[in-house]
């Protein structure tokens, strides 16, 4: 699905509805509600804009280049007493119209009732700042629901799933090697693996074709649009509306507010660098969970010199990763994990935390090929074993068809020290402040990766693998999942945004995407971003119209 012709352009000087800042997997979607509402609607996007003519099957561009991956400067340290090294860990989120669903695996998980009110549930856990969600998983289901219908999700019901308003729009995608053998070694297990909820289209969906099975998912952009990217389904319909103007390369500097601390708009720099200033009478953030924080604390004024927003000092902290416990698995048989969709198969019977275990945390499973290209797997070799040379030569020709992964996705715990800040030297290339990361896994994150790996080591072992490998899990360096650094709250003192999005602080200034979460969920956040678009867009709107903004 191509743009049209003719999008609507706006001028700078233009006093918009709505300015926002991202166009992923929030952006888009709050893009395409708040115009075809009736909002005049810009939304500004740091990267460029690509068609579907852009998207080939480059493993060297794509996963060593990083061609999709943002270039933006940042900094990292593990404790916020060290001093923090430029690029010493990986952030992996997209530059480019539709941000990161772009080139996400779409693996779409919802969250369940459970990850709302844990805190109610298990009390305090030391060192962690663990807390419920002023929504619950009843009031965000029509919204899950809505993504299933409007974007674009395939599946099937599962035993242990919770409640939904509709079936699933499409049927599961067909079950991989892989899936097989996840059910064969769940049934030994005494688990119930059920069919992987997809954002691809298993058959033609509103104009886009079904998957093609290429295999190139994972850190790719689809060539054929059956990825459910934000870029491939809501970003036309709002652009078809007139009203949506989707401005690639402008990167935001910061958010502008008068002399009653309403904002007015953004500052940003155009394609050729060039300062501009957007109006708008309310701005958007949708940035994910570390640009959103990066650009509220470069937005500091007298009246917030600690950070715009950030009266309650929770801006930037609280970051949330996600966990994992892995291991890799080579069979007796040909399985071809490096062709179609990631995963086919999934269990969730380990998903709630048990007091049993010692400590907090859960998670599902899947098996996949784990990013199973050449240039990849060629880095992943079972323990002792060189990545080059004659053996390794030998043992990659027969095992390259015959590997799979099995992954135990994790919470991550919300701990105040983890966070982002500015860095008080590293400049990107507008001058801006880089983003620093300061990350340690809380103990029980660490403890429960290590539990997931060893149930994965079982489900292979269960399957038939004849051989099995994995590094035990560490401390995390990097991740595509950027949550809870701009937290939702009914408590101004210990969250920066309303149930509605609204900050606390600034009645036209609004923020959604991963920051917002208040827990991390067990792995795959995006179908949960996207639901609490669909829901902000709709409360934004409504408010909007009630002259409540």
């Amino acid at each position: 699905m191509q743009a049209p012709q003719e999008a609507r352009r706006y001028q700078p000087s233009d006093v918009v509805d709505f300015v926002i800042v991202g166009s992923g997997a929030a952006g888009g979607v709050l893009a395409k509600e708040l115009s075809t509402r009736g909002h005049s609607v810009v939304v500004l996007e740091q990267g460029p804009r690509r068609t579907v003519n852009d998207f080939k099957h480059d493993e060297k561009a794509i996963w060593i280049d990083g061609d999709l991956i943002s270039k933006t400067p940042f900094s990292w340290r593990q404790k916020e007493t060290e001093v923090a090294q430029p690029g010493a860990g990986g952030l992996l989120y997209a530059s480019g119209v539709g941000g990161s669903s772009v080139h996400f695996t779409a693996n779409f998980w919802r969250l369940r009732p459970v990850d709302f009110k844990e805190h109610s549930l298990l009390g305090d856990i030391p060192g962690a700042a663990l807390a419920d969600w002023p929504i619950t998983y009843e009031e965000l289901e029509p919204y899950y629901t809505k993504v299933d219908w409007e974007v674009g999700v395939s599946g099937a019901p599962g035993p242990t799933d919770a409640r939904r308003s509709r079936p699933f729009p499409m049927p599961p995608l067909p079950v991989k090697s892989s899936g097989v053998l996840l059910e064969r070694a769940a049934a030994k297990m005494g688990y119930h693996a059920q069919s992987a909820p997809l954002a691809i289209a298993s058959q033609p969906f509103r104009g886009r074709p079904a998957c093609q099975h290429c295999g190139f998912c994972i850190g790719f952009g689809c060539e054929y649009n059956a990825k459910s990217s934000s870029l491939a389904t809501v970003i036309p319909v709002a652009e078809a509306t007139g009203r949506c103007e989707i401005r690639p390369h402008s990167n935001v500097r910061a958010v502008e507010l008068d002399a009653k601390g309403r904002a007015t708009g953004v500052l940003y720099f155009d394609a050729e660098k060039r300062e501009q200033r957007q109006r708008a009478k309310a701005v958007i953030l949708a940035a994910n969970g570390v640009e959103t924080p990066r650009l509220l604390l470069m937005s500091e004024t007298s009246r917030f010199p600690n950070g715009l927003a950030n009266s309650s000092g929770m801006v930037g902290r609280h970051l949330m990763f996600n966990g994992a416990g892995i291991t890799q698995g080579e069979y007796e048989h040909p399985l071809n994990e490096h062709k179609s969709v990631e995963a086919s198969r999934v269990i969730f019977d380990l998903y709630d935390s048990d007091p049993k275990r010692g400590f907090y945390g859960g998670g599902g499973f899947d098996a996949r090929g784990g990013a199973w290209f050449p240039l990849l797997a060629s880095f992943n070799v079972p323990d002792g074993m060189r990545g080059w040379g004659k053996d390794w030569k030998e043992w990659f020709a027969h095992a390259y068809t015959r590997t799979m992964q099995v992954y135990g996705h994790t919470t991550s715990l919300a701990v105040a020290s983890n966070n982002v800040t500015l860095d008080p030297t590293l400049k990107d290339d507008f001058g801006r402040p880089a983003a620093r990361i300061t990350y340690e896994d809380h103990p029980d994150d660490l403890a429960t990766m290590r539990f997931f790996q060893d149930r994965s080591r079982e489900l292979q072992e269960a399957a038939g693998a004849a051989r099995i490998w994995g590094p035990p899990p560490t401390v995390q360096r990097g991740t595509a999942h950027l949550l809870g650094t701009a937290r939702m709250g009914n408590d101004p003192r210990t969250s920066v945004i309303d149930r509605d999005h609204r900050t606390h602080d600034v009645r036209n200034l609004f923020l959604c995407d991963g920051s917002s979460m208040v827990t991390s969920g067990r792995g795959q956040p995006t179908m949960t971003i996207m639901a609490l678009a669909f829901r902000a867009g709709e409360r934004i709107s409504k408010a909007a119209k009630r002259g409540e903004i």
